[in-house]
């Protein structure tokens, strides 16, 4: 266990942002997998700009990465292009 008074609120200021990440990261990860699922080109039209923003965000914030962030934008507009 740690000794320093300084190293104490670091491991409590670690577990509030990685419960915080965490949050964030499984938000994006259902909001992701609910625009793949849609079968309506409309609906995925009127949501993928919400969900580019969180990803952005996300990517701003180093939650995820900003590659990461670019594939899955570019992977959602190709699933959204190919919607009839």
């Amino acid at each position: 266990m740690a000794n320093h008074k300084s190293t104490l609120k670091s491991i409590r200021q670690t577990k509030t942002r990685t419960l915080h990440n965490k949050y964030y990261a499984k938000t994006m990860r259902n909001a992701v997998r609910k625009l793949r699922a849609l079968t309506d080109k409309e609906e995925a039209v009127k949501l993928y700009p919400q969900v580019q923003k969180m990803l952005d965000k996300l990517a701003k914030t180093n939650i995820i990465h900003k590659n990461k962030a670019a594939n899955l934008k570019s992977s959602l507009a190709l699933h959204i292009s190919k919607l009839s």
